[in-house]
């Protein structure tokens, strides 16, 4: 005789009922709206454009000819940021981004950014704008000892410099009282000079400051490596060949 005949109740489950709990389980979960996404998207965005322009690439913008004709006016740059963490630092021939080691820029019109400049800028997601810092070449580090007299060539510990990237129709040295000089760069420091020699005031130009013109090697924030915009514009920013010379480094 059947359980159901006995009135006893049967251990067997219901195969039409679903224990409790099951139906929560086997129903997909709701997804939320985008609406409700998309800002949690856009602050992920941002912290990840924030990190890379702190450690890895920021964007800047060339306000000035002092380094044509490598770079032009409004050209948009890309600065390594993360090689000096693992204690890299500038070397000769390098296109070097740094601040303002002592007002270079004083009396230099600087364009105010707008409200979204800065915020974009903050996160890197375009080029800093409103802030006081510099780009040139690296001609001389510590212990360097660079020299110009009359137009030229450019020497460094004695090695006179082939210099394809100064600007055409320029001179090497400058005859003016700036441009010749003599010095040895100390410890911790970069001499910096811009490639259009006749447009760009430079490390020549500061040697009555208390540095003598020398940037420290703190002020710089990573070097150019990649001209990024406008497309036409587009070139990677290597060490030139006159820079690997034998018997330059000393």
């Amino acid at each position: 005789m059947s359980d159901l005949a006995t009135g006893e109740r049967s251990d067997r489950e219901d195969p039409e009922e679903t224990p409790p709990g099951l139906a929560d389980k086997a129903s997909p979960k709701r997804r939320r709206p985008f609406w409700v996404e998309l800002p949690m998207l856009a602050g992920i965005a941002l912290v990840l454009a924030f990190l890379i322009k702190t450690f890895l690439l920021q964007a800047f913008l060339i306000p000035s000819g002092s380094m044509q004709n490598t770079l032009q006016v409004d050209d948009r740059v890309l600065v390594d940021k993360l090689t000096p963490w693992f204690g890299s630092e500038p070397d000769r021939g390098e296109v070097v981004v740094f601040r303002d080691p002592g007002d270079w820029l004083a009396g230099q019109p600087v364009k105010q950014p707008t409200t979204a400049q800065k915020a974009l800028g903050f996160v890197g997601l375009m080029p800093a704008a409103g802030e006081k810092h510099l780009i040139k070449r690296v001609i001389g580090v510590a212990g360097d000892t660079v020299e110009c007299a009359g137009e030229g060539p450019l020497k460094v510990n004695g090695k006179p410099l082939t210099e394809p990237y100064v600007f055409a129709g320029n001179t090497a040295c400058s005859t003016d009282p700036g441009g010749r000089f003599k010095v040895t760069v100390p410890a911790g420091s970069l001499w910096v000079m811009g490639d259009h020699r006749q447009a760009s005031q430079d490390s020549r130009y500061h040697q009555d400051d208390s540095r003598g013109g020398m940037v420290p090697v703190t002020d710089v924030v990573g070097r150019a490596v990649v001209v990024a915009w406008p497309i036409p514009h587009w070139s990677t920013l290597p060490v030139p060949d006159t820079f690997d010379q034998p018997g330059l480094a000393h």
